[in-house]
């Protein structure tokens, strides 16, 4: 492919990745930033391109990668870094230093709530926010993965139902 073709190709999916940025950066602001380094970085990676390969696909793949790379660069520099305790990151939310009555309440309801499920609901609800991965609790309830993750799934919709009064 020549540069002019090159070129023109990618001028023309500029809609379509302004759209792609809108859905991976939630930003109007950010967004024309990702066009525009996804621009520079295919532009910069032309010899890469293998010609009669899927031109689109290969331009979206440099602009999801670019998204990702620069989502982690960000997290990395929001880390704090504690110098007294051997630079152990903290990335901790701001505490009050006490727990409120109403917050303990809360606690109780939600942990009622989730009493009140099915076993088929609850046990691999349970398991899962208590950190069991969802291959070990398939294997624990002798369940097909595909159906922990569903029950789940449904485990979660249920509560949201029935704790949609619920505010924090």
């Amino acid at each position: 492919m020549t540069y002019y073709e090159f070129t023109s190709n990618l001028l023309k999916l500029k809609p379509k990745l302004h759209v792609f940025a809108l859905g991976l950066t939630s930003d109007r602001e950010e967004a024309p930033d990702l066009v525009q380094d996804t621009y520079l970085k295919a532009l910069t990676s032309r010899d890469k391109f293998v010609d009669f390969t899927n031109f689109n696909a290969w331009v979206f793949t440099i602009m999801k990668n670019t998204f990702i790379n620069n989502y982690r660069r960000n997290i990395k520099k929001n880390l704090i870094f504690d110098l007294n305790q051997e630079f152990e990151s903290i990335n901790k939310p701001y505490d009050k230093g006490y727990i409120s009555p109403e917050s303990n309440y809360s606690v109780e309801e939600i942990e009622m709530t989730i009493d009140s499920l099915d076993d088929d609901f609850r046990i691999p609800f349970r398991m899962f926010i208590e950190g069991y991965k969802y291959k070990e609790i398939a294997d624990d309830l002798g369940l097909k993965i595909g159906t922990v993750k569903s029950r789940i799934f449904l485990a979660r919709q249920k509560l949201m139902l029935k704790l949609k009064d619920y505010s924090t």
